[in-house]
């Protein structure tokens, strides 16, 4: 594959270039691609600095090595190999971000999310202790569930489901779940998306969950000032491992097992 502008800086305040952004997708790829592989696909592009960003939800010329499905009449993006992965990285893809579903049926292989969200007064010990509480609340309806870094202020938490009866169970369960977790802790979590709304509590965005959304994929950069990964981490990790700490320059200190069966799970949705 031909890469262009190699040593051109993308993270200013990291000194990161395109070359190694590019060796980063390289190396994880065999672990991204399960995850982004055949569903709804946004890359967040940088074409210069990573101030100079857009987001690219269709092919930006005829020729591009990416997968079109028309859904609904409506057009998705996807991709299903290493190669087209690092041809959107040529083309200046940054952030990937991918739906619930996937495209070849769109009521199996689903991936509940729960982006938490807090303020900026909630201190890291508290965000802990509420994920936790998160956690257990799922362990009571008896899901499995799986954490990764977000790579900005808070944690995802991820729910695999091999199959539902419809992609509105999908999303009714996600929001039921989450009106469940405010119910029992008001005073840590709230759903109220208004930020000046928000003081001193932790947003459950289940509206990710929504047929039209997407979240950033496990492994992926974030195109932010500095730059960080949304790492897959392990439940009894998360007291030492910050949101943004994890980096491209320490993640393989971070690379380990505990998601080895995420697409083992055969959580269902009657």
């Amino acid at each position: 594959m031909k890469i262009t502008n190699l040593h051109r800086v993308v993270y200013q305040k990291d000194n990161i270039h395109k070359i190694d952004i590019f060796n980063y997708y390289n190396d994880i790829a065999s672990l991204i691609l399960p995850f982004i592989k055949k569903r709804p696909l946004s890359v967040i592009c940088c074409h210069n600095q990573i101030k100079d960003c857009f987001i690219k939800k269709h092919p930006t010329s005829k020729d591009e090595n990416v997968n079109v499905i028309y859904n609904n009449n409506k057009e998705q993006m996807y991709i299903s190999s290493k190669s087209q992965l690092l041809n959107q990285v040529q083309l200046g893809g940054i952030e990937f971000h991918v739906g619930s579903y996937s495209l070849i049926n769109l009521n199996k292989y689903l991936i509940m999310v729960f982006d938490l969200d807090p303020d900026k007064d909630i201190s890291f010990s508290l965000l802990v202790d509420s994920t936790l509480k998160f956690k257990k609340v799922l362990d009571e309806l008896k899901l499995e569930s799986y954490l990764k870094s977000s790579g900005g202020k808070g944690y995802h938490i991820l729910v695999p489901f091999l199959s539902c009866e419809n992609y509105e169970s999908f999303y009714d369960l996600s929001k039921k779940i989450a009106y469940l977790v405010k119910e029992k802790y008001p005073k840590l979590f709230t759903l109220d998306i208004r930020k000046n709304k928000r003081k001193g509590k932790i947003f459950i965005d289940y509206l990710r969950n929504g047929f039209s959304s997407t979240c950033v994929c496990p492994y992926s950069l974030r195109a932010r000032d500095h730059i960080s990964v949304s790492f897959p981490i392990s439940w009894e990790d998360i007291k030492r491992i910050r949101p943004n700490q994890i980096t491209i320059k320490n993640y393989k200190n971070y690379l380990n097992d505990s998601w080895k069966n995420f697409f083992k799970t055969k959580q269902k949705i009657k």
